[in-house]
């Protein structure tokens, strides 16, 4: 039953996390054409934009920041690999629960100061100091939602660490990666 509780806990947190990063993933057309459209309206109009460096500016923002978590579910993150792979997966998962402690309480910190921002950017009409100047209230509503997803993200992967080092079991079967499964098909056809 605990198993259960535990695994939708954790799948819900990955759905969610994966939809946000996809989402963000999605910004990222949007801000070649901005930056495209800008060079066209330079070079070629000889009309610069007032609007396209902070708009790229933000994209940028948001597809870095939205999708951190995702990366994180994806282990995509730096990680001191000499140390790391040369340890039992129970010594990692120790180390995994001492990372992720730190991450979480410093995306709090960044999570209680994005919303101390926003309160300010709506309080005082904060604007980016540019000719265009649009008001930067959605730029920390969005930090507040990137360092949120973080955080969950961290959770879900402690309770995974946390079962594993309880069970020695795994929570989520992952699914092999691509060339894991090129592999093991190309053992089957090797054994007929």
């Amino acid at each position: 039953m605990l198993r259960k509780v535990l695994t939708a806990y954790c799948q819900g947190i990955n759905r969610l996390v994966y939809w946000i990063g996809f989402s963000a993933s999605i910004l990222m057309p949007l801000l070649a054409a901005t930056v495209a459209f800008e060079v066209f309206s330079r070079y070629v109009l000889g009309e610069p934009t007032i609007w396209a460096y902070d708009v790229s500016l933000f994209l940028f923002g948001y597809i870095a920041a939205l999708g951190g978590a995702l990366a994180q579910q994806n282990k995509a993150h730096i990680n001191v690999d000499v140390l790391y792979l040369s340890v039992s997966m129970r010594v990692r998962s120790l180390f995994n629960l001492v990372s992720y402690s730190l991450a979480i309480f410093f995306l709090s910190v960044v999570l209680m100061m994005s919303f101390g921002k926003f309160e300010e950017a709506l309080e005082f009409n904060y604007r980016r100091q540019s000719e265009w100047a649009p008001s930067m209230a959605h730029f920390w509503v969005m930090m507040m939602v990137a360092t949120g997803s973080f955080v969950v993200q961290f959770t879900s992967d402690m309770v995974q660490d946390i079962y594993y080092l309880f069970t020695g079991k795994t929570l989520i079967e992952q699914e092999p990666e691509e060339s894991e499964q090129q592999d093991t098909l190309i053992e089957q056809a090797g054994d007929v």
